[in-house]
Parts: C-alpha cells; sequence; structure tokens
C-alpha cells in the first residue's frame, strides 16, 4: 500500500500512563534521564544526498556509516529502558532496546535502532511543540508519553490509533518505516491532533490532517537537522526520502511533496493523502515567508479544536490566529498563501 499514511477517524486524545517498572524485567535501572544513541538525521537519503541508496533486505551494509549520527536521548525516566516524558517504546518484535547506561548505539539491521528512532525523534519533537509555548504558556499538545509499536505486522504501513489505546504503531517492508524520521514525525503530526480535539468528521478534516502531518515532517526534521548540524542535501519539499526508495523510481524519490500546484476545490478527488498536498502547500508557503517559529506556532494554534469541517473553516482560523499572536501584517500573509491554494 503506497500511501500508507492512514487517515484517523473521529478520534480524542486519550492520556495514556505507561507503567513498566524495569526490575520487572530483571534489568537493573539506569538511573539517569539522559543518554547516547545512534541515529538517522533525518534519514541517509536525505543527510548524504545520495538518491541510490536502496534498503538491501535491511542489511546494514546498505548504508554508509557517515548516515548515522551521535545524539543526546533526553527525559528518560531512568529504568534503562527507552521510556521517557515525551515516549514509551513498546516492542512486540524482537528485543526491547536496554542500557544500563543509557547507551543506545544500533546500526538498521537490528530491530532496536528502530526503536532508538521513534523515541529520539518523537521527544525532539514535543520539546520543539514546548520550545514555542505549547505545554508551557499555552495549552499543552500531547504533552504525555506517546505510546510507540515498532515492526507490529509485518506490513509496510503507518497509523496513529486510539483503538484500544492511543499509539502510534509502525510497520517493516522495504525501507522498515521507523528508520526515516519524516514518516516518524508524520504519524506524530496526527498524534498532535489528537491532543488538540481536532475533529476528522469529513473527507476534507482527513485531508488536513494528512497535509499537516506532510508538513510537520518537514518542518520539524528541518529544525532539528539544523540544530545538529546536519543540513539535508535533498529538496526540502520532499517527504520521506528514504522509505520511499522501496516503491518510487522517479528521483529525488519522495512519498509526497509540500510544493506541488493543487488548487482548492478543483483539484480534491476524495483521497485524504492527494488532498492534503493543497493543504501542505499552504503551510510551506506560510514557513517560507515567515520562517518555522512564527508558522508552527500560528498553524498549531489554529487547529485546537476543530470540529472537522472544510479546509476554508480551518484556514479562517490559522488567519484568526495569526492576527491574535502576531498582528495584521503577519494575518496578509497567512490569509494570501490560503487564498493562492484557492481555500479562501
Amino acid at each position: 500500500m503506497r500511501n500508507r499514511f492512514l487517515a484517523l477517524a473521529g478520534a480524542v486524545m486519550l492520556a495514556v500512563v505507561v507503567v513498566v517498572a524495569a526490575s520487572a524485567a530483571g534489568k537493573p535501572p539506569s538511573g539517569s534521564s539522559t543518554g547516547t544513541a545512534s541515529v538517522f538525521v533525518p534519514n541517509p537519503v536525505s543527510s548524504l544526498g545520495d538518491e541510490s541508496l536502496t534498503d538491501q533486505k535491511d542489511a546494514a551494509s546498505a548504508v554508509p556509516d557517515a548516515a548515522y549520527h551521535t545524539v543526546t536521548l533526553t527525559n528518560l525516566d531512568g529504568s534503562g529502558f527507552l521510556r521517557g516524558t515525551y515516549a514509551t517504546v513498546l516492542s512486540e518484535t524482537g528485543s526491547p532496546a536496554y542500557s544500563p547506561t543509557n547507551t543506545f548505539v544500533y546500526t538498521r539491521d537490528q530491530d532496536e535502532f528502530e526503536q532508538v528512532m521513534a523515541y529520539y525523534w518523537i521527544t525532539e519533537a514535543q520539546k520543539y511543540v514546548h520550545s514555542l509555548g505549547f505545554g508551557e504558556s499555552r495549552r499543552g499538545i500531547d504533552n504525555v508519553s506517546q505510546p510507540v509499536r515498532i515492526n507490529q505486522y509485518g506490513v509496510d504501513n503507518s497509523f496513529t490509533t486510539d483503538h484500544p489505546s492511543n499509539e502510534i504503531r509502525f510497520g517493516k517492508g522495504g525501507v522498515d518505516d521507523a528508520e526515516d524520521a519524516e514518516v516518524i514525525l508524520h504519524e506524530y503530526g496526527h498524534a498532535l491532533h489528537q491532543g488538540q480535539n481536532f475533529s476528522f468528521a469529513s473527507e476534507q478534516a482527513g485531508a488536513i490532517s494528512e497535509g499537516f502531518a506532510d508538513y510537520w515532517a518537514v518542518t520539524v526534521s528541518d529544525v532539528v537537522s539544523q540544530r545538529l548540524g546536519v543540513p539535508e542535501q535533498e529538496p526540502l519539499p520532499c517527504v520521506a526520502d528514504w522509505d520511499s526508495t522501496s516503491y518510487t523510481s522517479t528521483v529525488p524519490h519522495c512519498l509526497r511533496r509540500l510544493d506541488t500546484n493543487l488548487h482548492y476545490p478543483e483539484d480534491l478527488d476524495g483521497e485524504v493523502h492527494d488532498d492534503g498536498q493543497i493543504w501542505s502547500r499552504a503551510l510551506w508557503d506560510i514557513r517560507q515567508s515567515l520562517g518555522h517559529v512564527k508558522a508552527d506556532t500560528l498553524i498549531l494554534q489554529g487547529s485546537f479544536d476543530f470540529p472537522g469541517t472544510t479546509m476554508p473553516d480551518l484556514a479562517t482560523r490559522t488567519v484568526a490566529a495569526a492576527q491574535e499572536l502576531y498582528g495584521a501584517r503577519t494575518a496578509k500573509v497567512v490569509h494570501d498563501a490560503f487564498a493562492a491554494r484557492g481555500i479562501l
């Protein structure tokens, strides 16, 4: 299934507290909230600028050592497992990543590598949300320890769900989904909408969430990559450059893009991922004009309690958020970006 990021249907965010004592696993705790890990930033194709890379059945040799970057894990609970303030990794396949010294260094042929990727990128995304004031001076968004499952069904699909509980589940097949930070961040974008009491009551609401999730994947991967000094070598508007090498033949490899010229309403085709590219282009243009801090703050602020109606409705709410936060000049930039897509 190539349009693998499933739209969410009617979700209300549930606060999920997962408590698993390290002693129950018979392992000593690390006692530390920080650790060291090796991850892709955000993925090998993007950081190396190499479109020729392929999965090769999860072989470690398929990706050069230069694609791995040493990072600091934060907000760990001290158990020695990948559990913390903003993410809790639950794995039903492979061994749970564990280190009594919080040292999580693996290569892509090991199941633990994807667990580390999920923990790191979700944690960094929520820390970015906090840096914008949400959960600080503003209403929090998914400000919980997000449960994550890795390689759940042996199928090439990932999704966010609230049934039977609030979880993000990452699949495998081709490039395993949690090897690409932009797949992880895309799914976390849906979790953020859940946390905002965002209704998925219509096809347009589903398309908005898909478009936002694509945008969120790109904006956060860029922010973190720049902070780490690992500038992306491939076009930023390309989503999931690494994961998509398994099912695309054109170069650059992209699951979807943020810079299409689709227009509302004539280009709506009823498929949420396609239609979401209308929305993501407007968000991308807002970011290009205002920078990521203003753009991401007003985009998030405008999405609280969205009743699941239409693109024009949420666009109007987003313009209002821009006006409230930054004034008339910024609101006009936001209005014009939506107007260029035919949304307003």
